[in-house]
C-alpha cells in the first residue's frame, strides 16, 4: 500500500498521559482464559468472554455496550461534540503534538485520506463533513462514553466525535489475526470512520433509539446491520482514495490481505473459534461472508449509497 500524502492535523497524543487510565493499565491486551460464558460474567452475550472480546479488539463494538452502559455511552442523537463535563473529560483535554514515528505518520496520512473523501461525498449530498479527532493512547484514556482500554481495540465514541487506537493493536492485526500489512491497518480505520460517518448522517441515533424498543435478538440484528454498513463505507473510501492516487495506492495483495482480515473477524469464525457452535442471533458484527461482501460491495462500486444494509434483503 503506497500512503503518501499530507497528514491530517487531528491526531491527538495521549500515550504519554498517565492520568487518562483511572486505574486500568498494566499492558498489552489482556484477553482473559477460558470459554462458554465464564470469565465472572464481565461480558456475555452469546459469544463468551474470549470470543466477545475478540470481536471487540477488531473494528470495535459500542463502547457503550462494552463499557456496561457508562455515562456517555450508546450513540447519540446529537452530531456535535457535546460541552467539557469537568478536567476529566476528554473534550476538555489540550491537544498533544503526536511523535513523528513511521506508524504515527501513517496513521495521520490515512486520517487525512478520510478526511479528503468524505468531506467530497458529503458536499456532493449538501452537507457539511465533520473531521472527527483520532486519540492515540496505551493501555486506557478517558472518553466521552466511560474508560477506553487497549483490550477493547479501535472504537469510536459518538458523544465526543473521536476515534481511540492504541497503535499496539496492530502486532495483534498480524499476529493474532493473521492479517499483516498496511491496508487492514487503514481498514481498520476506515471502518472506525465509517462509524462517524453513520453518527454525523444521524444513523447512529436512530440505530440507538430503535434498539431500546427491540428484544436482545432483533437488537443483535440491527446491530450487524450497523457493522455492516460500516465495513461498506470502508471500502467506499478505499475505492476514492485509490482514484484519487491515480489507481497506485492498493494492489491485488493489499485487498486480499483485507478481505482476510474482514473474514478473520467474522462472528460465525469466531464463534466456531471460541465454543465449538454458531449462534446466529447472538451475531453482532455479520458473518465472515457478510463482513467481506459489504466491504467488497464499498470497494467496487465507491457509491456510499450502495451501502444500505438496512433496506438490503440479503446480507
Amino acid at each position: 500500500m503506497q500512503m503518501d500524502g499530507d497528514e491530517s492535523s487531528n491526531i491527538e497524543d495521549r500515550r504519554d498521559d498517565s492520568g487518562g487510565g483511572g486505574g486500568f493499565g498494566g499492558g498489552g491486551f489482556p484477553i482473559p482464559m477460558g470459554g462458554g460464558g465464564g470469565g465472572g460474567g464481565v461480558f456475555t452475550g452469546g459469544l463468551g468472554v474470549i470470543g466477545f472480546i475478540v470481536v471487540a479488539l477488531l473494528f470495535g463494538a459500542d463502547p457503550g455496550e462494552i463499557l456496561g452502559g457508562i455515562t456517555g455511552g450508546g450513540a447519540p442523537t446529537q452530531t456535535s461534540a457535546p460541552q467539557s463535563s469537568g478536567p476529566s473529560s476528554s473534550a476538555s483535554r489540550p491537544a498533544q503534538r503526536p511523535a513523528a514515528d513511521p506508524e504515527t505518520q501513517f496513521v495521520a496520512r490515512v486520517l487525512k485520506s478520510t478526511e479528503i473523501v468524505w468531506t467530497d461525498i458529503f458536499r456532493d449530498m449538501g452537507k457539511v463533513y465533520r473531521e472527527p479527532r483520532l486519540v492515540l493512547f496505551r493501555d486506557a484514556t478517558r472518553t466521552e462514553c466511560g474508560v477506553g482500554q487497549a483490550a477493547m481495540g479501535p472504537f469510536y465514541c459518538p458523544a465526543d466525535q473521536r476515534v481511540y487506537l492504541d497503535l499496539g493493536f496492530f502486532d495483534e492485526l498480524a499476529a493474532r489475526f493473521r492479517a499483516p500489512g498496511q491496508f487492514p491497518q487503514a481498514y481498520v480505520i476506515a471502518h472506525e470512520i465509517g462509524h462517524h460517518v453513520q453518527n454525523l448522517l444521524g444513523i447512529s441515533g436512530k440505530v440507538q433509539e430503535m434498539r431500546q424498543t427491540m428484544s436482545k435478538r432483533d437488537g443483535n440484528a440491527l446491530s450487524v446491520r450497523t457493522e455492516l454498513q460500516a465495513d461498506c463505507f470502508a471500502g467506499v473510501w478505499a475505492n476514492r482514495a485509490d482514484q484519487q492516487r491515480g489507481g497506485k495506492m492498493i494492489d491485488d495483495k493489499d485487498i486480499e490481505q483485507a478481505m482476510a482480515a474482514a473474514s478473520a473477524i467474522g462472528d460465525d469464525k469466531l464463534q466456531r473459534q471460541t465454543q465449538g457452535r454458531i449462534v446466529p442471533d447472538s451475531f453482532t458484527h455479520g458473518s465472515s461472508a457478510q463482513r467481506t461482501r459489504w466491504f467488497r460491495i464499498g470497494l467496487d462500486s465507491g457509491d456510499y449509497r450502495k451501502c444500505d444494509t438496512f433496506r438490503a434483503q440479503q446480507l
